[in-house]
C-alpha cells in the first residue's frame, strides 16, 4: 500500500478542493506521499457517548461539518478535532493533497517500513474514514466520483506515472443514496488495480465517497479508503454498512 499511514496534521479547516485523478499537478513518477504525526499530541479514543445506530459498534462524531456515522468495534476513533490524509509526493515539503477531519482507522499498524530509509519506521493502516468539506463543489454525485477517486491515487497511486494511474484507476459513476437516518445525497466507488508494487507496504487500493450536504447547507463528504487485495481487506459490504450509518447529528 502506497503510504496509507495514519498521518496527523494542524490545519484551519478541511474545506480544499479535490485533486483529479493523476492531474499533473500532483502527480509523481515516483515516490511516496509522507504523513508525519504532528509534535501536538492526538489521543486516541475519540468515540462519541452518543448511541450507535448498529449494536455494538462506535460512533464518530465531527463538530465541524455536524455529522455523525459509525465504524466496528475493532476501528480506533480519534478526537474529533484531528486532521488526517496524504502529503502531496511531487511538493515533497509535508504539505496535505488530500485530508478529512475526525478520523477511524482499522488497523493503524497494519503494515511498517522505512520507505524513505531515514531509520524511521513508518505506521501504514489497513483503512481509513472521515468526513471533509466540499468547498467548490457544485452538485453532489460529481464531487461524490471527484472524492473518491482522489483518495486512491492520494492514498496509494502517487508513485505511479499518470499512464499507470489512468490504466489503474476506476471510478464508478455516482449513484443516488439515502442512509438510514434518511439523508440523501450521492457516493461513488473507486479502486485501482495493477499499480506497481515497490516496497514492502504497497497495494491497490479502494474507497467510497459519499456527497451530501450537511443542516448549513455546505456540501460535505463522508469517504472511506482501504487497501485492496490483500488477505485482510476490509469487505466492501462491511464498508457500505459504515455509509448507511451517516447522519446528521443528533439524528
Amino acid at each position: 500500500m502506497v503510504a496509507a499511514a495514519t498521518g496527523f496534521f494542524v490545519m484551519q479547516n478541511d474545506d480544499g478542493g479535490s485533486t483529479n485523478v493523476a492531474d499533473d499537478s500532483k502527480a509523481s513518477e515516483s515516490g511516496k506521499p509522507k504523513t508525519k504525526p504532528s509534535e501536538q499530541d492526538n489521543p486516541r479514543d475519540g468515540s462519541s457517548a452518543a448511541k450507535p445506530t448498529v449494536a455494538g459498534w462506535k460512533v464518530v462524531t465531527n463538530p465541524n461539518h455536524g455529522t455523525q456515522f459509525d465504524v466496528p468495534a475493532d476501528w480506533v476513533v480519534e478526537k474529533p478535532d484531528t486532521f488526517s490524509g496524504f502529503a502531496d509526493v511531487e511538493k515533497d515539503d509535508g504539505s496535505p493533497a488530500i485530508t478529512f477531519s475526525a478520523p477511524a482507522f482499522l488497523k493503524a499498524e497494519w503494515c511498517e517500513e522505512d520507505s524513505d530509509k531515514d531509520g524511521k519506521m513508518e505506521s501504514f493502516a489497513l483503512g481509513g474514514t472521515g468526513t471533509k468539506g466540499g468547498k467548490g463543489a457544485t452538485d453532489t454525485a460529481t464531487a461524490a466520483s471527484n472524492e473518491s477517486g482522489s483518495w486512491v491515487w492520494a492514498a496509494y497511486a502517487q508513485h505511479a506515472t499518470k499512464a499507470q494511474q489512468q490504466a489503474a484507476i476506476k471510478v464508478e459513476k455516482s449513484k443516488p443514496y439515502t442512509t438510514k437516518a434518511g439523508l440523501k445525497g450521492h457516493y461513488s466507488t473507486a479502486a485501482s488495480t495493477g499499480l506497481p508494487k515497490e516496497e514492502k507496504c504497497d497495494s491497490d487500493g479502494k474507497s467510497i465517497a459519499f456527497t451530501f450536504t450537511n443542516a448549513k447547507g455546505d456540501f460535505t463528504t463522508w469517504v472511506v479508503y482501504g487497501a485492496r487485495g490483500v488477505d485482510d481487506e476490509i469487505p466492501d459490504a462491511t464498508l457500505m454498512k459504515i455509509m448507511s450509518t451517516v447522519r446528521l447529528a443528533g439524528e
